[in-house]
C-alpha cells in the first residue's frame, strides 16, 4: 500500500468512526465502518491495532474543532463573563442544528462506561479542558470559588447537550439565564 493510499484509507476511516460512532454509538462494527471508509478490515488493522484505537484517533482528530467551535480566541479581549457566556451561545446555535445529537465526547464517556478505554481516556481530557477553561476564566472574573463554578458550568454543558441532542429540549432562551444565574451568584465580572 503506497503512502498516499493508507494517508487516503486513514482519513476514511477516521471520517467514517467519527460519522457513524457520533449517529449509531460506539457499538458500530468493524464490518460496517470498514464498509463505509470503503476499506477492508486487513487495511483498518494495518492502520490502527484496534477499534478502540481508530475511535480514540477519530474522537482526537475532532478535538480541534470542537475547541473552535466552542471557545472564544483567546486574545478576544472580552471580559471573562462573555467570554464563558460565548461558548454557552455557541452551544445552543449548535443544538439548533438538525444534525446535533450531543456532544460527541460526552456521549462516548457515557456509551462506554470505562475510563480505561483509549476512547473514554481522549473525551475526558477533552471535557476536563473545557473545565478548565471555566475555571481559569472564573478565576479572572473573580468567582468567589472558581472551581465550584467550573463544576458547575460543565454540568450545565453536558444536561444542556445532553438534553437538546436527545430533543427533548430547545436549548434557545434557557441555557443564557441559567449561565447568567450562576455567573451572577459566583460574581463573575
Amino acid at each position: 500500500m503506497t503512502t498516499e493510499a493508507k494517508s487516503s484509507s486513514r482519513e476514511r476511516l477516521l471520517e467514517a468512526a467519527a460519522r457513524l460512532t457520533y449517529r449509531d454509538g460506539v457499538g458500530i462494527g468493524v464490518d460496517a465502518l470498514c464498509k463505509a471508509a470503503r476499506v477492508s478490515k486487513r487495511s483498518m488493522y494495518q492502520l490502527f491495532e484496534s477499534k478502540d484505537e481508530l475511535l480514540a484517533a477519530s474522537l482526537e482528530e475532532r478535538a480541534a474543532a470542537f475547541v473552535a467551535g466552542l471557545l472564544p480566541a483567546a486574545d478576544d479581549g472580552r471580559p471573562p463573563r462573555e467570554r464563558i457566556l460565548h461558548v454557552f451561545e455557541q452551544l445552543e446555535a449548535q443544538a439548533g442544528a438538525p444534525e446535533f445529537l450531543g456532544c460527541r465526547y460526552l456521549t462516548v464517556q457515557v456509551e462506554l462506561k470505562d475510563q480505561s478505554h483509549p476512547a473514554s481516556q481522549v473525551a475526558h481530557r477533552i471535557k476536563a479542558n473545557l473545565t478548565g477553561f471555566f475555571r481559569s476564566e472564573a478565576g479572572q472574573g473573580g468567582a468567589s470559588d472558581p472551581d465550584l463554578l467550573a463544576r458547575q458550568l460543565i454540568m450545565v454543558f453536558d444536561g444542556a447537550s445532553a438534553r437538546a441532542g436527545i430533543q427533548a429540549d430547545n436549548l434557545t432562551g434557557l441555557i443564557a439565564p441559567t449561565v447568567t444565574t450562576l455567573l451572577d451568584t459566583a460574581g463573575v465580572r
